[in-house]
């Protein structure tokens, strides 16, 4: 590839995009001014796929959807002064979607690189007329659920198949770690392959911006076309509410790591979806109303997954070394994991977990009081809320079998006297309440199963 010069680069352009219902392979193409395309491919198992003719407009619509929300991959490299789609037209509904995803999504790689993307994304809206309202298409009631290796997909699995919800554990790439705890749940699997372009890699070491993308909503779109490919009509992931909240930075405000795990994009891509590739098709997070902490208390009361499970990212890098173990017991997500997870379950049990116990070392000091918003803001990771971690404290500093440990004695002795009492209590988290897209019949049978 030529050389990279992100400085000069004036338009990022979305050249094209193709599905092969035959191998089930989807192409979509990117490039920087007249550049070379950077073709990333997508890869649905279960090809050859027979397309009639509203099946295989949805598909196309689709198609178009995941061309332009991964886009943000390869957009970011360079964050040039213009967008530029080739070969479709979009229109204003869709153009605004796009904005909010990639302003709202880039937020931390904004601030990570000391850049103001506001006012600077602008999908340009041809198409004349808004497109006629999607049809319903008959889609089969089962649902095609994504799982991430970590707690938050098997509780909303075992909630599903406690409600009698047919479903495919889904997952895209090739971590062995997912492909375990997805075979574990001994239900149907699709694993999606999605390979990068590989010139990414080739510009990000000739000085590319690089960063934290919106992976969810790049996962949503992969799932909502092969959902249609496989003729289901529920994408479920499993998002709770504190995925909403991000990290409040001063001087600059909140900026959410996980934003496209939160309500605002759930509820304008499920829209979307419903409004201009199927009637039918229902995207959703079944956890919507739950906070971490009542979703780790789900999670406790079952050991089927201890011994496979991990919510430590550093298993899914794609680049850089992976911890020996399934958790590193470093980093914010193990911190949190265990700590959200130490009120449900006996002590012997989460240490065997992770290997360790992380709260009787005091070098991790600094990890939980960023967790706790104590001196620090809550970290950059899909974390719960600084309220859940320190109500999550709170009751091991009152136990017996906790209460000796480095990090616990220290918040009982130097952080709790300086916190409300009243807002360290535990019973107001496991409430299930706020807005959420679960379809009437799927929630009336999973709510009580949360409520119990």
């Amino acid at each position: 590839m030529s050389t990279f010069d992100r400085d000069a680069i004036q338009a990022f352009r979305f050249v094209r995009c193709g599905f092969d219902a035959d191998s089930g392979v989807a192409e979509l193409a990117y490039a920087f001014d007249d550049g070379p395309e950077l073709v990333e491919t997508i890869t649905v198992p279960g090809a050859p796929f027979a397309l009639d003719g509203p099946r295989a407009a949805a598909v196309e619509q689709a198609l178009r959807l995941l061309h332009l929300v991964a886009g943000v991959s390869y957009y970011k490299a360079a964050v040039p002064p213009q967008i530029r789609i080739d070969g479709y037209a979009i229109d204003a509904a869709t153009a605004g979607l796009l904005e909010q995803i990639y302003l709202n999504g880039l937020g931390e790689f904004a601030y990570r690189n000391g850049l103001d993307l506001h006012g600077r994304i602008r999908f340009p809206a041809q198409a004349q007329e808004p497109p006629r309202a999607a049809p319903a298409l008959g889609l089969a009631p089962h649902a095609l659920v994504a799982i991430g290796g970590g707690k938050d997909s098997l509780v909303s699995i075992e909630a599903l198949r406690a409600a009698g919800v047919e479903q495919v554990v889904t997952w895209i790439g090739g971590s062995q770690l997912i492909r375990t705890c997805a075979e574990r749940t001994g239900l149907p699997t699709l694993n999606i392959g999605r390979a990068l372009a590989p010139a990414l890699f080739d510009i990000n070491r000739q000085g590319a911006y690089n960063g934290h993308i919106p992976v969810t909503a790049v996962n949503s779109a992969i799932l909502v076309l092969a959902a249609l490919l496989a003729g289901a009509d529920q994408v479920v992931f499993s998002n709770e509410r504190s995925a909403s909240y991000g990290s409040l930075i001063p001087g600059t405000g909140e900026v959410n790591h996980q934003w496209s795990k939160g309500w605002a994009f759930e509820r304008a891509f499920g829209e979307h979806v419903e409004r201009t590739v199927a009637a039918d098709l229902h995207y959703y997070s079944l956890l919507r109303p739950l906070s971490e902490l009542a979703v780790a208390r789900q999670f406790a009361r079952n050991d089927h997954y201890d011994a496979h499970f991990s919510s430590c990212n550093r298993n899914f890098h794609i680049l850089g070394e992976k911890p020996a173990q399934r958790w590193c017991g470093l980093c914010p997500k193990c911190h949190f994991v265990f700590l959200a997870l130490a009120p449900f379950m006996p002590k012997t049990r989460l240490v065997r977990i992770f290997g360790r116990n992380l709260l009787d070392d005091v070098s991790q000091a600094p990890g939980f009081d960023a967790l706790l918003e104590y001196q620090d803001h809550k970290p950059f990771e899909c974390v719960g809320e600084g309220r859940e971690s320190r109500a999550a404290m709170a009751v091991l500093a009152a136990r017996a079998d906790w209460r000796a440990d480095a990090l616990v004695a220290r918040f009982a002795r130097e952080i709790q006297p300086q916190l409300d009492p009243g807002e360290l209590a535990l019973e107001p988290l496991f409430d299930i309440d706020g807005e959420h897209r679960v379809p009437a019949p799927v929630w009336e049978r999973v709510r009580a199963n949360f409520a119990a």
